[in-house]
């Protein structure tokens, strides 16, 4: 079995548990993230990792949206609540390393707390940016290393399990790798310790 093929059964399983998860995390840790980054999106907007749907209810109606999993499982979950909503959505099943789109395809390209779990994370930003158009907006937002010297320890210590069990990553900075690449990062905010961090971006014309 491949690595791709095994974190696909992996996600396929957990989706019928996601939500659940995902809840208590929104409730406890990350806010309103979710409305925060899917009230910046304009135009033609592709989210990736898109998972179970649990943006869906946050975008402006007037977007065109599409989004990519790489789970089966998770986007049945997406379909069903895209059609309960009423919200007109392309789903795809496809990797977040290699984005089934073509240069320059979107205005805004999204992803809320999937990058944590993307094996090859910096890949998959320099996708997102590729299928950005000039000036599209890029907004990200993920649990990361700590501020805290401390809770970078028990990050550490977390993801001798986590890792190799889940390929959940608790040390991550997307930020470092949209600085890398030379996008510029328009707003930038960090809470909870610094555990989470959001952000938007714009590629350069």
């Amino acid at each position: 079995m491949t690595k791709a093929e095994r974190w696909r059964r992996y996600w396929d399983r957990k989706s019928t548990t996601y939500d659940a998860e995902m809840g208590v995390w929104d409730r406890r840790l990350f806010g309103d993230s979710r409305e925060w980054a899917c009230g910046q999106a304009a135009g033609e907007v592709l989210e990736v990792a898109i998972g179970t749907g649990l943006n869906l209810p946050c975008y402006p109606a007037e977007v065109t949206l599409t989004g990519l999993d790489l789970s089966e499982g998770m986007l049945a979950i997406a379909r069903d609540r895209a059609r309960r909503l009423g919200r007109p959505v392309t789903l795809r099943r496809g990797s977040a390393q290699q984005l089934p789109f073509a240069d320059a395809s979107f205005d805004t390209v999204l992803c809320t707390f999937g990058l944590c779990a993307i094996p090859e994370h910096a890949a998959a930003v320099a996708e997102m940016v590729r299928v950005l158009r000039p000036g599209g907006r890029l907004i990200l937002v993920d649990h990361v290393t700590s501020s805290s010297w401390l809770v970078r320890r028990l990050q550490w210590l977390v993801e001798l399990a986590s890792v190799p069990l889940a390929g959940e990553h608790f040390r991550r900075r997307p930020l470092k790798v949209v600085e890398a690449l030379g996008v510029p990062v328009e707003r930038r905010e960090r809470f909870k310790l610094g555990l989470v961090e959001r952000l938007v971006a714009r590629k350069v014309s």
